[in-house]
Order: C-alpha cells, then sequence, then structure tokens
C-alpha cells in the first residue's frame, strides 16, 4: 500500500497549523534537473566520463579493430550511465522531500531525505537574502540570518548557500520561477517588519510608568 512519510502534518511542510493571522503565501520545493546541475555537478560529471570514454577509446584504437575498441570504452560508458542515474536520483528524492514555505511571519523549510528537520526563519531573524538566478527561470535565494541562528553546513546541505562555511546561509535552492518567489518574499519581509511590536511597546511603557 502506498504510504505518504509527512501525512502527520496538518498542512503540508508545517509541524504545526500557522498561528491565528499568519497566512501562506507561497509553497514549492527544488526543481529535481537544476538540484543535480547545481548541487551535484551533473554536468561535471558527465563531463568526465565523456572525456575518460574518448581516452579509453583513442588508447585503444591503434590496437585493435574499430568494433572492439567500441565495446572496451563500452564498460565506461555504462559506468558513468549509472553514476549519472544515482546523482538523479539522489536529487529526486532530497526534491521530494523538500517544501519550502513563505509566509507573512517566516520561511520555513521542511528538508532532509533521511533525518527530516523543519527550519523557521522568522524575518526578523533575516539580515538580507540574495538571488542567484538562471536563464532557465530557476535560481537560488540565499537567507543570511543574524548572530543568534548558529546552523551546520552539514546538516542542511544541499538547502545552503554554496561554498559559504563560515557563515551558513540557509537558502531555498533551485526552485522555479525564482525571481518571482524573490518578489513574494520581499514585499512580505518588509510589511512584516514594518509591523510595530505592540506587546514589546506595552511591557515597556509599563516599566516606565513603574
Amino acid at each position: 500500500m502506498p504510504h505518504d512519510d509527512f501525512e502527520i502534518e496538518p498542512i503540508k511542510g508545517l509541524p504545526e497549523r500557522p498561528p491565528e493571522g499568519e497566512e501562506i503565501l507561497w509553497q514549492g520545493r527544488p526543481s529535481t534537473f537544476a538540484l543535480a546541475r547545481e548541487s551535484l555537478n551533473i554536468y561535471w560529471v558527465l563531463g568526465y566520463f565523456a572525456l575518460l570514454s574518448v581516452w579509453r577509446f583513442v588508447s585503444v584504437i591503434d590496437l585493435m579493430p574499430l568494433g572492439q575498441a567500441l565495446a572496451a570504452t563500452l564498460p565506461v560508458i555504462v559506468l558513468g550511465g549509472i553514476v549519472y542515474g544515482l546523482l538523479y536520483l539522489t536529487a529526486l528524492i532530497q526534491a521530494r522531500a523538500t517544501v519550502y514555505t513563505i509566509t507573512t511571519s517566516r520561511v520555513a523549510m521542511r528538508i532532509g531525505a533521511a533525518l527530516t528537520l523543519t527550519l523557521n526563519l522568522p524575518y526578523r531573524e533575516l539580515g538580507n537574502a540574495a538571488l542567484d538566478l538562471r536563464r532557465d527561470g530557476t535560481g537560488t535565494i540565499a537567507l543570511d540570518t543574524t548572530g543568534q541562528t548558529k546552523l551546520s553546513y552539514l546538516v542542511i546541505w544541499p538547502h545552503a548557500r554554496p561554498w559559504h562555511f563560515g557563515s551558513t546561509q540557509p537558502a531555498l535552492r533551485c526552485i522555479p520561477d525564482a525571481e518571482q518567489v524573490a518578489h513574494i518574499l520581499a514585499d512580505a519581509a518588509e510589511a512584516r517588519i514594518n509591523v510595530p511590536e505592540i506587546g514589546r511597546a506595552t511591557t515597556l511603557d509599563a516599566m516606565a510608568a513603574e
């Protein structure tokens, strides 16, 4: 029987229902092929095996007939296809296990294929966001968190800004229509940050009155 590992989620991608007044503005997940290309460097792997196949063929073509030279090269080609398939399968599993959520109050990231975790990133804990846009419209939105939020690069990979090991930045990786999503995020963050903290102001007023 089919089984949904996330069927206990009250809302897809969130461990609990949003509090009253919080609205979901967007949900999505990485593009499988874009994730394989960007995080697993699938093009570089294909290029490596292509060069290896050419080298193998050239090294034996002078020693045997054409048919035998092709047969000697075939195992390298097959191995390259297997590696490609494994990398694509890894990207597929990661993408299917991921749900990115943008609400009026935060960015939530349900990530992890083997060990699932959910990151809740309120807008007030985010410094800024950087968009890396590709020609096909996919892109990565990296989130610069404040010093209070410490994240491990290895734990959240591949959902982290590449090559930023010292100050890990969680990222919405390889999402379709990334530019549109970036606008949604920017508008929501600006609106949230501009909302006055009524509860905190009341507390300060009470302390001053004392």
